[in-house]
């Protein structure tokens, strides 16, 4: 058994942004990665992935983008050499091909069963990720045998799908990607939509991360928003990261011969039903959408800045056709593969303490989990609207490690 004072589990950005914050306070600490550091970007991602943050956005304590393109978008291997370098450049105490198996109370603190040694800490950082497991609705059942079933963490490329059209049920940012890159390879793509965060990828000259950022979006703290359960759980943004610095909508994808239909409410003897409600949807995305460009043309002028940017502009609202189809006989319609770009969800199951919901997420309060030393990172909207990117990891890793560090000192009094 080994004792350390803190034991972090995840080498992602995260678990790496609060290594670097307890070294600068002296806390001695491990980092225990089940794979290698950037596990999650190395294995659990599609060969065409790229951030949908720009490369200047990727910043981290003490350490920031410095290629050439800092206005581009890294691929998947160009973020695991990033979060690499920042792993050897921070010294971070990474212990890596070290599987957590429990994680137990213990007198004063935890102990942590692995692949490899046991450990005992005082303090417990949880930076395992918020997207460990994709969440697939019960539907899934009601799929005949013939039919193939995929989640985005199952896709590469479009090489490795049966041949025939595909269904893709979600259009997030990960859905509508796939949409785009599986219609582009000749198959009949079908979408199934629900809610939706419309975001255009450029405004007024700039990419809408620049606004964000630039207005105080992306800092806006969790405890300063009305319904925060509401926030956490919002669509991601419908983003892709390209060079060509592409907007991706409902609308261009229609334009191009994706089918576009509502949300799925039942599937069951080869048939797919939707919902109605696909316009009203729409409707409400654009709605939104509008009300963030507008902030952003307040802003703007408020500062007066008119003279430097663009002239505002607003985008044309989505159409979804004069008809959409409620129903597909997906036999009939030549549909072979069902992706469920339904969103994802964290895996606590080695965790071994009473801090779990009855959905099983962990309850805490801006990442201060309800134990004593226990602390999470990297969720959604954690501490700020950007904590579950790369950009929002140092922020709130410095304000952990604080809590942490003060709480250790005065159990030390």
């Amino acid at each position: 058994m080994r004792f350390v004072t803190t034991i972090i589990i995840g080498a992602g950005q995260s678990g790496l942004a609060m290594s670097r914050h307890l070294t600068a306070r002296s806390i001695d600490h491990v980092v225990l990665e089940r794979g290698e550091v950037a596990n999650s970007w190395r294995t659990e991602r599609w060969d065409s992935l790229r951030l949908l943050t720009p490369n200047w956005q990727s910043r981290l304590p003490g350490y920031a983008y410095d290629g050439p393109d800092s206005d581009g978008f890294m691929a998947m291997p160009e973020v695991v050499r990033y979060l690499g370098r920042y792993a050897d450049v921070s010294g971070a105490p990474v212990v890596t091909g070290t599987r957590v198996t429990k994680v137990r109370l213990a007198p004063g603190g935890y102990q942590v069963s692995t692949s490899q040694r046991p450990w005992q800490c005082r303090t417990l950082v949880i930076a395992s990720g918020a997207c460990n497991i994709a969440a697939i609705p019960s539907q899934t059942a009601g799929l005949r045998h013939t039919v193939n079933s995929l989640t985005p963490m199952q896709y590469r490329n479009p090489g490795v799908l049966a041949d025939g059209g595909v269904m893709i049920v979600g259009a997030s940012a990960s859905g509508m990607q796939l949409a785009r890159e599986i219609h582009a390879s000749g198959r009949h793509v079908v979408l199934s939509i629900g809610e939706h965060v419309r975001m255009p990828r450029t405004y007024r000259g700039r990419d809408i991360q620049w606004w964000m950022d630039a207005i105080g979006a992306m800092d806006v703290r969790y405890d300063a928003v009305e319904d925060i359960e509401r926030a956490r759980h919002l669509p991601s943004l419908q983003l892709v990261g390209t060079p060509e610095r592409v907007t991706i909508d409902l609308n261009s994808l229609r334009k191009s011969g994706v089918e576009l239909v509502g949300r799925l409410v039942g599937l069951g003897d080869g048939k797919a039903q939707f919902s109605g409600s696909l316009a009203n949807n729409c409707a409400l995305a654009d709605l939104k959408m509008n009300r963030l460009l507008a902030s952003i043309d307040d802003w703007v002028d408020e500062n007066g800045f008119a003279d430097r940017f663009p002239a505002s502009y607003r985008y044309e609202p989505t159409d979804v056709g004069p008809k959409t189809r409620l129903s597909i006989d997906l036999q009939d319609s030549g549909i072979r593969t069902v992706i469920w770009a339904t969103g994802y969800r964290p895996d606590y199951s080695w965790l071994d303490v009473p801090v779990l919901d009855r959905k099983g997420r962990i309850r805490h309060d801006g990442g201060i989990v309800a134990a004593p030393g226990m602390y999470v990172m990297g969720l959604p909207f954690m501490r700020r609207r950007k904590s579950s990117f790369i950009d929002g990891a140092g922020d709130d890793a410095a304000d952990l490690a604080a809590h942490l560090s003060h709480n250790l000192d005065r159990a030390a009094a």
